[in-house]
């Protein structure tokens, strides 16, 4: 097996009396899909904060890049090794064009100091081409896109960094059926593309979808580390909600019950 672009041993975070994380492990290889799963609580969001910089972990814990030690203090620490978040927010300017989005901070420029806007624009094409993104026009005000544009360009952002790993708190959120499909595509094209791409979700159907294994905590604990095509949605709804008898599970039981008495 080879080793883990991104691993996480024994991370533990407490705010106060409250124990957030709990000695959590996460490992992510390059080329794969990992869905971070569990119920609101359960440490999803610590943790991806943890990674991103954003939260210092408690001592105790090790992070490891591509099986070297590292230390993750901030968020400059994360972009630095090569760790892209995408916040469910976007944090995107809705009365700048895309091309502005794309570049915002990171401008290129013409000597001595005015935007270098023609080479930002053909570099916007390329990244989004590579991705097989089709936009007619980049210099529509963000504002005016769907939601799954506005999330292709977030993501098209963070890759501008040439990244490693991406973080993704739920993308799909509040899209359609043709836009959820859109960003799920590019999610493949980034595996394809051989980044180690971390997905928070509680859309099953998604996590299904694209994903290569689901890590489930609970509580601020490990509840579980699934291969997707072969574990089953209840195996997976059990480890998120810690009872083998849940909603899930009893509605199965009564469609199967359902199926044997029509026989």
């Amino acid at each position: 097996m080879s080793t883990p672009v991104l691993e996480l041993s024994g991370i533990s975070k407490t705010f106060g009396a409250v124990r957030a994380l709990d000695a959590v492990d996460l490992h992510v290889h390059q080329g794969e899909v990992v869905a971070l799963l569990g119920d609101n609580g359960a440490g999803k969001s610590t943790l991806v904060k943890v990674i991103a910089g954003a939260h210092s972990a408690d001592t105790g814990g090790a992070v490891s890049w591509d099986g070297k030690p590292v230390e993750i203090t901030g968020p400059a620490d994360a972009q630095r090794l090569g760790i892209a978040t995408i916040y469910q927010d976007l944090a995107l300017c809705d009365n700048l064009d895309i091309v502005a989005n794309l570049f915002l901070g990171n401008e290129h420029l013409h000597f001595p100091g005015t935007l270098d806007e023609v080479e930002m624009e053909r570099r916007a094409w390329e990244l989004l081409r590579s991705l097989s993104v089709e936009i007619p026009d980049l210099r529509v005000p963000v504002a005016s896109l769907s939601g799954g544009q506005r999330q292709i360009v977030a993501i098209a952002r963070a890759l501008l960094g040439e990244p490693r790993v991406v973080m993704l708190d739920e993308p799909t959120a509040a899209l359609g059926v043709a836009q959820t499909a859109q960003v799920l595509d590019l999610i493949e094209q980034l595996r394809d593309q051989g980044l180690g791409v971390i997905l928070i979700s509680h859309n099953m159907a998604d996590v299904r979808a694209v994903a290569d294994r689901a890590a489930v905590l609970r509580l601020g604990r490990n509840a579980g580390d699934f291969p997707i095509a072969g574990t089953s949605y209840e195996e997976i709804v059990a480890a998120i909600t810690g009872a083998a008898d849940n909603p899930v599970t009893r509605r199965d039981g009564r469609q199967t019950a359902g199926a044997e008495e029509s026989r």
